[in-house]
């Protein structure tokens, strides 16, 4: 899946994981994630299916996700773009190319948490057709903060 602007979305590689890191790392609503949790995303199933994408400009790492599937479920656990690279429909490709392959694997429910706060995040959600179906109180530390529950039809 590529946009007008030659964007890109692939499956995650191992040699992105210092750039998933640094990406993660320089965004305070990112999960930290210690590099082993990638590691586990991308290698053979330990009893979870996860799905990894990662979203190129020009070459370069801009943004990437994690989902887990459990038919007929799935949860997208993070999706994040880099800062310099925000604002230009990664986030959405993401997405897209994620819900593309649950249809294909016959998932019919996609769940996610977010930040209250984060409105950029939650906008994106809305523009897919999440709706909120619940809410966690301070499920969020650093600062604590609620956890807004989504969900959305796959099929």
């Amino acid at each position: 899946m590529a946009n007008e602007a030659g964007a890109q979305v692939r499956r995650m590689r191992a040699a992105d994981l210092e750039g998933v890191l640094r990406i993660a790392e320089s965004l305070p609503q990112a999960p930290q994630w210690p590099v082993s949790a990638y590691h586990a995303a991308l290698g053979p199933p330990d009893g979870l299916r996860r799905i990894a994408l990662a979203a190129e400009e020009k070459g370069n790492l801009a943004g990437f996700l994690v989902a887990s599937v459990t038919p007929p479920d799935a949860e997208l656990e993070t999706i994040a773009v880099a800062a310099e690279a925000q604002r230009r429909g990664l986030g959405a490709m993401l997405l897209g190319a994620l819900l593309e392959e649950l249809r294909r694997e016959d998932v019919s429910e996609l769940f996610l948490e977010v930040r209250a706060s984060n409105q950029a995040a939650r906008a994106l959600y809305r523009g897919h057709g999440f709706t909120q179906i619940g809410r966690r109180a301070n499920y969020y530390a650093d600062p604590e903060e609620d956890a807004v529950l989504l969900g959305l039809r796959v099929d």
